[in-house]
């Protein structure tokens, strides 16, 4: 197999950019739940079942082609933990199956004749391994960091590792068992300039970037492109109706090629979201001639005219918050809404001022002097407006020794914020908030962060 040649590290913002120029690509979902009419695999099946007897990856690679589509994404192991390519790990894989061939060979290689970039997606959670909540451990992490490394040392250069069932209310797999530095600093050692995507949205607000290069939003499952975004992002909708085949799909009503060009595409491509849209192949390995034809269409309606707008560098987050279940202290404490609330690592808490309080403050405690460069604020938003702050400014102390100095603030609050900043070493930090007019001032999360430089 052709081995991935080490490249000289480009800078991210350069990678996210090149990203975006791709503007639309094609999502292909085949695993053993194509032949179970399933969206997640039985992960007691035979992978005897799964046999692709007529695989055609020369036709998916010219639909999207045809589509005028810059890359595609194959699921290389999807949530069941059935591999695409004959790992050499004990997971059950292709070379097990009545088609013991490598697909994600024959993917990479036909995607690349027709110029297309080539990305791969990888579930962290693996029912078959029983990678799952609150069952990880050494062993496991070597299982996904040796077949990552198969994947991106094997099949040549790779735009991007999409990464899914991290961060998810579905899998709950979560930072803290599973440390996401651990995964990401593995991919970039075998492949600098491969862009690590985590299908995390849900988990995390707009517009921080945190655990991902690129921000992932599940179009089909609800997630909308906020108005105005500026952080480099990626949109994920299915031109049938779920992301797997099902039997129905040939005779089935797809999207419209207008819808997915002048409703998903053009206005994406405007707010630096890439659209990749989702084709299932069928049990044979094969497009339905239908989908072939919806692309031809969308292809007669757009192409990539040049460059995307250009995005300014966004701060990530990839490291774990120190300020999480650490002691925490406040101004006041409404009924049920202690400061806890504002570093549980959970968006959907908060903690609110007392009725009639114009202002307050939160203090964390972390519990020893720590050295960290990035603080985000996270504050609660007005009643039917989820995109007006409902704090008019804070700002952020730390102490260090029994002395408090200000390291960060606001005055004209958003609901989320970050902040870096020479690294500093403190025992504790405050955030002092002020409320918008008429409103009570809360914050859903208060994160404290040492990141690499």
């Amino acid at each position: 197999m052709a081995k991935a040649q080490q490249a000289a590290a480009t800078p991210l913002l350069q990678l996210q950019q090149e990203f975006l120029n791709l503007r639309f690509g094609m999502f292909i979902h085949l695993n053993m739940a194509t032949f179970e009419e399933r969206e997640w695999g039985d992960a007691k099946a035979s992978p005897k079942l799964f046999n692709p007897a007529h695989l055609d990856t020369d036709q998916w690679a010219q639909a999207a082609r045809s589509a005028n589509m810059g890359y595609g994404c194959l699921t290389t192991k999807h949530h069941d933990g059935f591999c695409l390519w004959p790992t050499a790990t004990s997971s059950p894989s292709v070379k097990d199956s009545s088609f013991p061939h490598d697909i994600v060979r024959s993917y990479v290689d036909s995607f690349r004749r027709q110029g297309l970039k080539v990305c791969l997606y990888f579930s962290i959670l693996d029912l078959r391994a029983d990678i799952r909540a609150y069952q990880i451990d050494d062993r496991k992490i070597a299982l996904i960091k040796a077949q990552l490394t198969e994947l991106l040392t094997n099949y040549g250069e790779i735009t991007a590792l999409i990464i899914d069932g991290w961060s998810a209310a579905w899998s709950r797999i979560y930072y803290d068992q599973l440390p996401f530095r651990v995964v990401y600093d593995h991919v970039k050692s075998l492949q600098p300039n491969c862009l690590v995507a985590d299908h995390n949205f849900g988990s995390y607000p707009v517009p921080l970037m945190y655990y991902t290069d690129i921000k992932e939003y599940e179009q089909h499952a609800g997630q909308a492109v906020p108005a105005g975004s500026r952080i480099p992002s990626q949109s994920g909708m299915t031109l049938q109706s779920d992301w797997f085949w099902k039997k129905s799909y040939p005779t089935q009503e797809l999207k419209s090629a207008k819808q997915i060009v002048d409703e998903w595409l053009v206005p994406f491509n405007r707010q630096h979201c890439n659209l990749i849209l989702n084709l299932a192949p069928n049990t044979d390995g094969r497009f339905d001639d239908n989908a072939v034809a919806r692309l031809a269409e969308v292809g007669k309606l757009w192409q990539n005219t040049g460059a995307a707008p250009a995005i300014e560098k966004s701060i990530q987050i990839t490291t774990p918050n120190l300020a999480y279940a650490r002691p925490s202290f406040a101004s006041s404490i409404a009924d049920t809404s202690g400061p806890d609330l504002a570093n549980d690592n959970d968006f959907r808490t908060s903690w609110t001022a007392d009725d009639g309080k114009a202002d307050g403050w939160v203090e964390i405690d972390l519990k020893q002097p720590a050295r960290f460069n990035t603080v985000t604020v996270v504050t609660g938003h007005v009643e039917g407006k989820p995109g007006e702050s409902s704090i008019g400014g804070y700002r952020v102390e730390c102490q260090r020794e029994g002395v408090w100095s200000t390291i960060a603030g606001s005055n004209v609050a958003s609901v989320a914020e970050v902040h870096q900043f020479p690294p500093v070493e403190a025992e504790k930090i405050r955030v002092s908030v002020t409320g918008a007019e008429g409103q009570a001032p809360s914050l859903v999360e208060i994160g404290v962060y040492n990141e690499p430089s």
